[in-house]
């Protein structure tokens, strides 16, 4: 009951809602459900909480608008029923919202505005600043410009993401589901309901479901791999039940709703929390047992000695894969050499770089101030 109340009291909520909640049944907006979600979170905001809200809906409101049945598969199908649509899911929040004298600000991002450091961090003072200003930010992915590569791929990643950027103290995930359970309940009835667990169990993954509704992108497996996003930044994340009409109301009465994941390790250095934020990792490294050992126990530097294989094809600056002996990701960092010249010294002491290459750019291959363990 106590981790409930220091939710319940937390001050900096990110609230993600799935599609299957402001939509009705695939045929449009339900503008009853988002006009409830709007009186909730200004019932938040009257009790000093600051907002941000992350909302799926804007491809299921284009499908609509566009009339089509079925989700569409091709990118630009995509984008252009998110442009569609995102037109008339910020309209409706921002018309409830001002029914209670509620300013509110439309951001679109891609993984390039947080992958790219100068942007990462003017995404962080707008956001900041808006707070500061009493303005709700709807938050989406800039389906519209996007590309493969550069996609969150679902939204329960983005918010997750969201509250590493603002340092949030909870992240609200409303679904169509109760929570976390150790199988699906719709298909074996008898699964137990997990009420609290810790963000980075590996045995809650081993339960969760990785298939998504018609509508929606994210399972459950989604859902814990954001919750062990926003663990890096302190964040509590709760998994509830969208469906119960007073979901926020139930949350701030700190009530046994929904399954709790709390952070089991202390939140990352602001500059660390960047480095794990990156999706797109451009190659790998192999370590040997001695370096994947003291990268770590030791929080040192990886070294080229260390490397026993280079795949991929990245340059300078890039965010690579550090792989164990055993063939596990251990670290991501930013390498220091391109593909071509990591091949061509990994396993070579430091010292023996300059007559290889001709130079030496960094004495290490990935600097530890450079690097996050996974």
């Amino acid at each position: 009951m106590k981790t409930r109340q220091q939710l319940a009291s937390s001050k900096r909520w990110v609230i993600k809602i799935g599609s299957s909640l402001v939509t009705n049944d695939g045929s449009g907006l339900d503008t009853t459900a988002i006009k409830r979600w709007t009186e909730q979170i200004a019932q938040l905001r009257q009790q000093g909480k600051e907002i941000l809200l992350v909302s799926s809906g804007a491809v299921a409101e284009g499908m609509v608008r566009l009339k089509w049945q079925n989700r569409p598969k091709a990118l630009h199908e995509l984008q252009a029923a998110a442009a569609v649509g995102q037109m008339g899911l910020v309209q409706a929040y921002e018309s409830f919202f001002q029914q209670h004298n509620i300013v509110s600000a439309q951001i679109l991002l891609t993984h390039d505005d947080l992958s790219d450091r100068r942007r990462y961090l003017n995404a962080r003072s707008t956001l900041r600043s808006l707070l500061d200003l009493g303005v709700i930010p709807i938050i989406n992915e800039n389906d519209t410009v996007a590309t493969d590569e550069i996609r969150f791929g679902d939204n329960d990643t983005l918010a997750a993401l969201v509250a590493n950027l603002v340092e949030a103290d909870a992240l609200i995930i409303l679904t169509d589901q109760q929570g976390l359970f150790s199988e699906d309940p719709r298909k074996n009835p008898d699964a137990q309901f997990i009420s609290t667990g810790q963000a980075n169990d590996a045995r809650l993954h081993k339960m969760a479901s990785s298939s998504g509704g018609m509508l929606g992108q994210g399972g459950m497996s989604t859902k814990l791999s954001a919750a062990q996003r926003a663990a890096r930044s302190g964040t509590r994340t709760l998994i509830t039940n969208g469906r119960n009409n007073n979901a926020l109301s139930d949350i701030i009465r700190g009530e046994e709703t929904g399954t709790l994941l709390l952070p089991d390790t202390e939140p990352m250095a602001a500059r660390k929390q960047w480095l794990a934020g990156h999706l797109k990792v451009s190659g790998q490294l192999t370590l040997d047992e001695g370096a994947s050992k003291v990268l770590l126990t030791s929080g040192k530097s990886l070294l080229a000695v260390g490397v026993t294989s280079v795949s991929g094809n990245f340059i300078r600056g890039e965010m690579v894969s550090c792989i164990n002996h055993q063939g596990k990701e251990i670290a991501h960092g930013l390498v220091n050499y391109n593909a071509i010249e990591a091949a061509k010294i990994c396993g070579k002491s430091s010292n023996k770089i300059e007559a290889i290459l001709g130079y030496v750019d960094e004495a290490e291959l990935i600097h530890r101030d450079n690097m996050v363990l996974i």
